[in-house]
């Protein structure tokens, strides 16, 4: 007779106990409005927000009137665990999420509330397959849209579409209809503007009649339709605002202009909202994103009583030794940033390494396959633990500094 096996709850794992700086307490402690966190690398800016949600919840807050938002499905998990773990109880609905999801929730309950399905969301590859077949029957001389003959060569190759795709994005996202599109076409004699617009119109037609009984959505369409309804459904919005009495935005920079908005529209009447970031660390430009969100942050969301959003910088670095600390401040103090720039004044902790080699480097997975070297050099050579060459920054940002 086999043995009886008895199931075992594992401890919970110890959380060590964080150490704020005078800085970081600050943002911790800061109960009323909002309120702009310049925090240059290394400095723990999102430690810094995950203890001010965790102070929150330990002073008596609700966490279903939390929101903490971020840019990508893995940073919001991450920040999820964190959260969980620091607090040490299971709550209901996830506390951090992506915009998209956000939005993608507000849309989901709205619908629910009508009787209606909830939106579906189109991916990526399911875009790139709609577009490419509009394309190809435009060129054949089917559907409404007249490319011009200069483009006739260009339409139907995949370099042609993907840059559509992202003009429609961009559109989406500051807010640009098909019909306004045409109209700077018009104005500025680009025919290739107005054709654009008249794509864009036949891929809505087409992506609607696809969707059947549900609206269908790519993700630029999914947050200018959370700010849509929000814009014209009172109810909805002054529930969302009665819910979320706290507000946390991470990596601030990566925001969008409809991101900016759809903020504006929960938390933009003065109430709690931190946002974290570093405008010398945004890269994500070539997806629509904009520094000017962090950067005019203290202007458009101004205080109760009219006044700007304060800003507190994070200038202690835990990350690197004071060698590259003091190369990297070399770099970027050539990059055009904020009037003041306290966050670019680092002050590092800690004896790291600080040998630094420069590599110019022509590709990403060029870019890639050096680090991945070097990794495992420092643990086959100098016996640097395999569980700890990331976290520590061994030797990817200790020891080497690459750049395209």
């Amino acid at each position: 007779m086999p043995p009886p096996y008895r199931l075992v709850r594992p401890a919970p794992a110890v959380v060590a106990p964080v150490v704020l700086d005078d800085a970081q307490r600050r943002v911790v402690e800061h109960r009323r409005g909002p309120l702009r966190v310049l925090a240059g690398p290394g400095t723990g800016k999102t430690t810094t927000l995950v203890e001010a949600v965790v102070a929150r919840i330990e002073a008596g807050a609700d966490p279903e009137s939390i929101l903490a938002l971020t840019f990508s499905r893995r940073a919001a998990a991450e920040l999820r665990m964190r959260i969980a773990a620091r607090v040490g109880v299971t709550m209901r609905e996830p506390l951090a999420r992506t915009f998209h999801s956000y939005a993608y929730g507000l849309l989901r309950r709205a619908a629910a509330l009508r009787g209606d399905p909830p939106p579906r969301l189109l991916s990526g590859p399911e875009q790139d397959v709609v577009i490419r077949d509009l394309l190809a029957g435009q060129a054949e001389g089917k559907g409404s849209v007249v490319w011009p003959e200069r483009l006739a060569v260009a339409v139907t190759t995949r370099g042609f579409a993907s840059e559509l795709r992202d003009l429609m994005l961009r559109a989406y996202e500051r807010g640009v209809p098909p019909r306004q599109l045409d109209e700077w076409g018009r104005r500025r004699g680009r025919d290739d503007w107005r054709a654009a617009a008249r794509f864009m119109q036949e891929y809505a037609d087409v992506t609607a009649l696809a969707a059947s009984h549900s609206v269908a959505m790519d993700p630029a369409e999914l947050i200018r339709a959370a700010i849509d309804l929000l814009r014209t459904d009172a109810e909805t919005v002054d529930a969302e605002r009665a819910r979320l009495r706290s507000v946390y935005v991470d990596e601030y920079q990566d925001s969008d202009p409809a991101q900016d908005e759809l903020l504006a529209l929960l938390a933009g009447d003065g109430r709690d909202l931190i946002v974290a970031g570093d405008p010398d660390q945004s890269i994500y430009a070539f997806r629509g994103a904009s520094t000017q969100g962090i950067l005019d942050f203290p202007e458009r969301f101004r205080q109760a009583d009219g006044a700007p959003a304060p800003t507190v910088a994070l200038t202690v670095c835990r990350r690197s030794g004071a060698g590259l600390v003091d190369a990297s401040r070399r770099v970027i103090s050539h990059v055009s940033g904020p009037r003041r720039q306290e966050h670019r004044d680092l002050a590092p902790v800690g004896a790291y390494a600080s040998e630094i080699s420069v590599h110019v480097l022509t590709s990403a997975s060029q870019e890639a396959a050096y680090i991945a070297h070097r990794l495992r050099e420092a643990h086959l050579r100098e016996g640097t633990p395999a569980e700890t060459k990331a976290r520590r920054g061994c030797p990817l940002r200790s020891t080497a500094m690459s750049s395209r």
